[in-house]
Formats: structure tokens, sequence, C-alpha cells
């Protein structure tokens, strides 16, 4: 069974993602992917998908797709209002798409990304064991743009038999776990207790490189260059503006920046929009 989704508006920014393309970091490539991994999963598993299946990430703005045969998608992620042809549809439940419907995803409401499902998944080219679009590297496919045709694979299976899933609304404030290193010793006291003592914003210039912060800045206690070396998933680095800086999925995987600390868990920031109050605080025993 062929069929395709037809992108008719692609919006500010949607990707193909999967769950990303781990182990190539000593490449220099990181492992991208589904900024809210377990959003993307639940999708798949609505539609009767592996886990792993790529799907759409969509941001902020919403997008209009057509499909062009009949079958099963699940949004799952920001609040936004759905239709299927002029059909109300709901979030986190499998929705039932005739041949040619076209699928018209509002702007998120609350949240910044929502993540689409379709039975067989998006089956672009594989590039490194992955068909995420890398925003970075510009490995896998390029972001959607209006024409796009993206070809769907088979459906593997049944659509999951649930009424409806209920989604969880972003908190207005974010409290993010951070583990101090490599590079804390790079900073004064006064930046460790500004770090883990006063609120920041998600600047408006974040992507899934990174989420920029605004907020007290962080004194360097060491003023030297720093040789680039590796920087992980939720690396928190100190550009010389001392506004901290929270890698995300797309993240290069060298910096010359000190990082004062390691984010454990950046999922909550895929849905943080500009202004969103972050704070830090270690890591719970």
């Amino acid at each position: 069974m062929t069929g395709a989704v037809e992108v008719l508006r692609a919006g500010a920014l949607t990707t193909v993602q999967d769950l990303g393309r781990p182990g190539w970091a000593h490449l220099g490539v990181p492992r991208s992917g589904a900024l809210d991994p377990t959003a993307l999963r639940l999708a798949n598993r609505l539609v009767g998908n592996p886990e792993q299946a790529a799907g759409l990430e969509i941001t902020l703005t919403g997008c209009a797709l057509r499909l062009t045969r009949a079958t099963t998608l699940a949004l799952t992620g920001a609040e936004v209002t759905v239709h299927v042809g002029d059909r109300p549809g709901d979030t986190g439940r499998p929705l039932s798409v005739p041949a040619g419907a076209v699928l018209r995803i509002g702007p998120a409401r609350r949240g910044v990304r929502s993540w689409l499902a379709v039975a067989g998944g998006i089956d672009v080219p594989t590039v490194l064991g992955s068909r995420s679009t890398d925003t970075l590297s510009g490995l896998g496919p390029p972001p959607l743009r209006d024409g796009d045709r993206l070809p769907l694979g088979r459906p593997p299976g049944e659509p999951a038999s649930v009424d409806l899933t209920v989604g969880t609304a972003p908190p207005p404030e974010l409290h993010l776990s951070v583990r101090l290193g490599p590079r804390h010793d790079w900073f004064t006291p006064t930046a460790l207790e500004r770090l883990l003592g006063t609120p920041y914003t998600v600047s408006p210039v974040s992507n899934r490189v990174g989420a920029r912060l605004a907020g007290a800045p962080l004194p360097r206690a060491v003023a030297g260059e720093l040789p680039s070396e590796a920087i992980v998933l939720g690396a928190v680095q100190v550009p010389a503006d001392g506004q901290p800086l929270i890698f995300l999925a797309d993240h290069p995987t060298t910096g010359g920046y000190p990082v004062v600390g390691v984010v454990t868990d950046v999922t909550p920031l895929a849905q943080a929009r500009p202004g969103t109050t972050v704070r830090f605080h270690g890591p719970q025993r």
C-alpha cells in the first residue's frame, strides 16, 4: 500500500523526527531526534507504529497536510486545534483520515511543539540509521516546505484501542535539575550562587540547537580561552556575555565556552515558550 503526505502549509518549522541517531558523537554527529521522545513514542503507539517510527515535529504555528491514502494518525504535545477536512479532531487519540482529506493543525495555544504520527511512519531515507532532521548539521531531510511530498510506510498493525490520552499543560515555571561540571571551577562562587538561586527566562532566540536564557550573568573566575571540548545533551554552556545556554537535541558535539553544568532532563524545554521562567537546582538524592 503506497501513500504520501503532501505539505500544503509547512508552518514556521516542521521537521521529520524519530528517536535520533545515537552513537555518532565521535564523528561530530549529535543524536538529534524529537525534542520530546515520550510524546513521539505515544503518538506512534496510538497509530500502531513501532515507537521509533518517524513522524513530524511541528513548531508553534501549525501546518496543513493532505493524506493521499486512507490512514490513521495521532497528534500529541502542544494544545492545538485540529481539523480533518471540516471535522474537528482531538489530540492524544487515534484519528481516522479518508484518502484525500486535508489535516489542519492550528497554532499552539499552550506549549510550542506537536508530534504527528501516521500509520506506517514517514518513510524518507535513513542517514546514519535515523530519518531525523538535524537543523545544525543538515543531516536528514530538510525542514518541510510548501509543496513537499513525504512517502508513507506500510502500516504495521492496528491502532491502539483507546478513547483518549490526557495530556498535561506545560507549567509556567520550569525547575531543572543540574549537575555542576565539568568547568564549574571556571566560575566564581557568586556565579554558582546565581545559577542555583536566581530565576532565568527563556529567550526568543532559542531553537532545536539550544535554549538561550536571560537573567543574572555568570561571572568567570578564569578569564583565559578554553580549547574546544566535548558537548553533551543538556550541557549548560556560558558564552562571553555570561548568559547560560542549554544545549538541546541538535547541539554541536564540541564547544569552546566553558560548561558550568549539565541538565539531567531537557524534555520540559521542548514546550517552553519565550519568557518561561527557568530555575536550576541540584540533583535530588
